[in-house]
């Protein structure tokens, strides 16, 4: 029987496609914490105490590997200068985009990330977290990346468009999302998290043809990783990943989240020696199951993937929904921690 092991040297074991003591999962809740705390979610994020406070009530409660100082992804829109609008059962969203017309980038000054107040708070809830927990378990950072950025920053279809129509503006854009991108998984990484998710859903051949992939997002990932001082993992947000799998290995990252809507088995097959599989719970599905049928899907999940190590059980988006219950939540825990040891046997 393998030696009992921290939370990060699980993941470690794992990102080393080797079989740690257990398959490491992620609960990736941000917003589950205000409930636990009894506060609203923009009260929540008002504070970095409030977020440390809820990230290590969850991982006591869920005993899960990751802590995650991630607030929102609309707070780099909000370091921008931008509009973010906050909800009672959702995770905050950005409003008004910031670049109103194409013309606009040509203005774009990239945020000081020392005079942020809301990047401050990220900084601030990650020292914390690195001060209570030590090394015990994985401190995860999370950038958008400049490529899938603009999205929030300018509209989908204005940004496609943008991609398509104005290449000139469109790498004057990329240029200056990619040093912000650089200096903020840094910061992240200086104040004590131990990876960097780089959040990447434009790249996925779910939204846009692989060639132009080639052309656009995995040069930009490929500088922008180099560039961070740290692990990355790249996660396509409900995105499907199997058809670049090879090209996600080769910008330097270390892990891939994989969609709901895939193989698992395939993607753990395509990902062998060199991508750790992140997934591929369906989070918006999880808000109907019943605990039998949690059970069931992380035990078949865990069947397919974990074998051999280089999987870490996870929801397929990168945020778990607000209305998740918590009884389901705990049937995930429970069943990784009754089923999840290796070896795994057929279960």
């Amino acid at each position: 029987m393998t030696e009992q092991m921290t939370s990060l040297q699980r993941v470690l074991t794992t990102l080393g496609h080797k079989e740690p003591d257990r398959v490491p999962f992620f609960l990736l809740l941000t917003m589950h914490g205000a409930r636990e705390l009894g506060l609203s979610i923009k009260t929540y994020f008002s504070k970095p105490e409030n977020v440390v406070e809820g990230q290590l009530r969850m991982r006591e409660k869920y005993r899960h590997d990751c802590l995650l100082p991630f607030f929102y992804g609309a707070i780099e829109v909000e370091a921008f200068g931008g509009e973010v609008i906050f909800f009672d059962d959702g995770p905050p969203n950005s409003g008004e985009p910031v670049i109103r017309k194409p013309e606009d980038i040509k203005s774009i000054k990239i945020p000081d990330i020392s005079k942020s107040s809301c990047l401050q708070k990220v900084l601030e809830t990650t020292r914390l977290l690195k001060e209570k927990t030590g090394d015990d378990a994985l401190l995860l950072g999370v950038v958008m990346s400049p490529f899938s950025f603009p999205v929030m920053q300018m509209g989908f279809s204005d940004y496609i468009e943008l991609m398509h129509e104005q290449p000139d503006l469109f790498q004057i854009l990329m240029d200056l999302n990619s040093e912000f991108c650089i200096n903020w998984a840094n910061a992240q990484l200086q104040a004590g998290a131990t990876a960097i998710c780089y959040f990447d859903p434009v790249s996925s051949p779910t939204i846009i043809p692989r060639k132009k992939y080639l052309a656009t997002g995995f040069k930009i990932a490929q500088k922008v990783i180099a560039g961070i001082d740290g692990p990355t993992g790249t996660h396509l947000a409900s995105g499907s990943c199997l058809p670049i799998v090879e090209d996600l290995s080769l910008t330097g990252t270390a892990m891939v989240g994989c969609s709901s809507k895939e193989d698992i088995s395939m993607v753990k097959k395509a990902c062998q020696g060199k991508l750790t599989v992140l997934g591929n719970l369906n989070g918006v599905e999880m808000r109907r199951w019943t605990p039998d049928q949690a059970e069931e899907i992380v035990k078949q999940t865990i069947n397919r993937a974990a074998p051999g190590g280089g999987f870490i059980l996870s929801d397929n988006h990168g945020e778990i929904p607000w209305q998740v219950n918590e009884d389901i939540l705990m049937t995930i825990s429970e069943t990784v921690h009754k089923w999840g040891r290796y070896p795994i046997g057929e279960l």
